[in-house]
Parts: structure tokens; C-alpha cells; sequence
């Protein structure tokens, strides 16, 4: 049976702590892929919508006997993918005890027979002293892969990869893109969310030309930050791409710095391009530290500025928001062409 003591006392993220009726918890980091396709997101919501965390929470409870509840690094938004996800949960150290169930590796096999194709556990593992999954992480990293052909994504592609309708200039996307590096205000590029900061550290934004035979006019772009605020992915990618175009001049994202709210100039690129890759974390000695920065950071103060809960990557409201959309309005011109 693993060690209980991995869950600390004063947990930085406000997560069930202390030993239940079923005895000492154990804190377990879970590495989580998905195709974000069929799902509304990350988030559980009401009406018995299909989404990831219902689908995770739902069998690690079947299987561990317990009811659990995942705290993640980004909740994404409906479509949205990831191949590098990371959760964790507390989970009473009893459930360690089954034949089939010893440790927290474990369940992976287990969950690989239940889950379904478009969800995978690819790692378990107990977290060291002081990790949380979203407040301890240094960094989140996005790829965004798009193709300006007229046919649009190749078939075997067409669930990641999104379809932009006018050609582009990739030198005149990445100037756009570079135009953005650095600790600025996003609001231009954020949905609105009361009481939510919109300065973040743009750390990458760079374009990489994946073009092959069998997929021309083919790009990625890669995108790298602190954390994101809700719907900010989209919407950088969605404004390089106006620019790499010819449809907005060469300042038109440097220009969007100034703004103090959402511009309706920016548009949405479509959610089936994005992948979450990686989450990066600090060394196991600095997780409770960095925990509790980005904690006092994101959490609401004075008169209601700050952001509890804004360090979600590209994603829905705050846990509890369960009425709020998980996709941008079809309306222009606030989505991508």
C-alpha cells in the first residue's frame, strides 16, 4: 500500500485534506490523453453532458470504491484535445488494498479496459509532498496544427487538425505572433470573467511549417505561457492567422496589447486544432511553494481583482460555471473563418 503522508496538511489548492471516514488519503498525479472531439469539455456540467472529468471521475470511482474528484492543470474547452494532461485526486488509502489494486500504477491497467478509445490514463503515479496539479505547474504548452489547403484536412487528420480558408504568409503570421511575447495584458484575446486578471507571460508563439506531400499547407503553431485565461489560445492563433492573411496589417496584434477588454476584432480559431501537450511543474522540493504563489497570484483580493481559477489553459469558467457555454458563438466576427 503506498505512503499517506504525500497529501500535505494545508493543501495550497483548497482540496480535501485530512483523513476521511475511510481512513489517510493518498495524493496521486494522473497523466491523461483525450480526443476532445466528443466531448463538452472538461469540466463536469449538468444535463448529463459527456464530458472528460465525468468520464475519468466516473470509473476511477468504480474502481477504487471511492468517490473521486480531479483537480487538473487546464480545464479545456468542448472540442479541445490533450496528449498531456495532468490531474490529480486524493484517494483514501484503503482502495489500495484490493487484490487487483495495490498501488496507484495500478490504474492504468485497470482503467484501459474501461475507459473508452477517445480517453486514456497513461500514467499513475503518488505525487510528491506538496504537488498540485494545477497550482504547482510552472508552465502549459499548446500545439496548434491547421491547414490552409482548399480540401480542407486530410481524412485521417480531420479530428485534430482545423481548417483556415485563406492562404497565408507564414513570415507575416509569425511577426504577428512575435509581436506578443512577454508579460502583457490579454485582455483583447480573453472571454470576460468577473474578477479575473488577463496579464499573463507569453513565453513561445512560434510557426512551424509541417507541410508534407500527402498534407500541403500544413502548419503548427506552438504556444507556450504561465497559464492562460479562458478562450486566449484560440484567439492569439485566431489573430496571427488574420494577419498571416492579409486581412489585418502587420501592428494589428501589437495594437491589441492597449485594449482592456475583449476585442470583438478577434477571432476564434476553431477548437479542433488545439492539443494540450505538456504541463511543466518545478522540482519536487519547490511544488508547495509554487503552489501557494500561484495561489495568492490567482486568488481574488481587495476589491475583487485577481483570479481564482484563471490559470485554466484555453478552458471553461471556474469549476461550478456548469451553465456557462463551452464554445464560442457562431456569430462574426468573433469566429474563425
Amino acid at each position: 500500500m503506498p505512503e499517506t503522508s504525500q497529501v500535505p496538511q494545508a493543501d495550497p489548492a483548497g482540496q480535501a485534506d485530512q483523513p476521511n471516514q475511510a481512513g489517510e488519503l493518498v495524493r496521486v498525479r494522473l497523466d491523461v490523453a483525450y480526443d476532445g472531439t466528443d466531448f463538452h469539455g472538461w469540466a463536469t456540467q449538468s444535463g448529463g453532458l459527456r464530458t472528460v472529468a465525468g468520464v475519468l471521475q466516473e470509473k476511477l470511482s468504480l474502481v477504487t470504491r471511492h468517490p473521486i474528484e480531479l483537480v487538473v492543470a487546464g480545464r479545456t474547452d468542448a472540442g479541445v484535445h490533450a496528449s498531456g494532461q495532468v490531474c490529480h485526486a486524493d484517494i483514501p488509502a484503503d482502495a489500495f488494498e484490493q487484490r487487483s489494486l495495490t498501488r496507484p500504477e495500478d490504474l492504468v491497467r485497470r482503467l484501459s479496459r474501461m475507459l473508452p478509445a477517445d480517453v486514456r490514463l497513461h500514467g499513475a503515479s503518488v505525487a510528491p509532498q506538496g504537488f498540485d496539479a494545477r497550482f504547482s505547474a510552472l508552465r502549459r504548452h499548446y500545439i496548434y496544427r491547421v491547414t490552409t489547403h482548399p480540401a480542407g484536412p486530410v481524412p485521417v487528420r480531420a479530428r485534430d487538425t482545423a481548417a483556415w480558408r485563406h492562404p497565408i504568409d507564414l513570415g507575416k503570421t509569425q511577426a504577428a505572433s512575435d509581436a506578443l511575447i512577454g508579460l502583457n495584458d490579454f485582455a483583447a484575446f480573453c472571454k470576460a470573467r468577473e474578477g479575473a486578471t488577463t496579464v499573463r507571460e507569453l513565453q513561445e508563439f512560434r510557426w512551424v511549417d509541417v507541410s508534407t506531400e500527402a498534407e500541403p499547407q500544413t502548419y503548427e503553431a506552438h504556444v507556450t505561457a504561465d497559464a492562460f485565461c479562458w478562450s486566449m489560445v484560440r484567439s492569439l492563433v485566431g489573430a496571427a492567422l488574420t494577419v498571416g492573411s492579409g486581412k489585418r496589417p502587420r501592428d494589428f496584434t501589437s495594437g491589441l496589447l492597449q485594449e482592456t477588454k475583449r476585442s470583438s476584432a478577434v477571432p476564434v480559431a476553431p477548437a479542433a486544432g488545439l492539443n494540450l501537450v505538456r504541463v511543466d511543474y518545478p522540482a519536487d522540493e519547490e511544488l508547495a511553494e509554487r503552489a501557494l504563489t500561484t495561489r495568492a497570484k490567482r486568488s481574488p483580493v481587495g476589491n475583487g481583482s485577481g483570479s481564482a481559477g484563471a490559470d485554466a489553459v484555453d478552458a471553461e469558467p471556474a469549476a461550478g460555471s456548469d451553465t456557462a457555454p463551452d464554445a464560442e458563438p457562431a456569430t462574426e466576427p468573433d469566429t474563425a473563418p
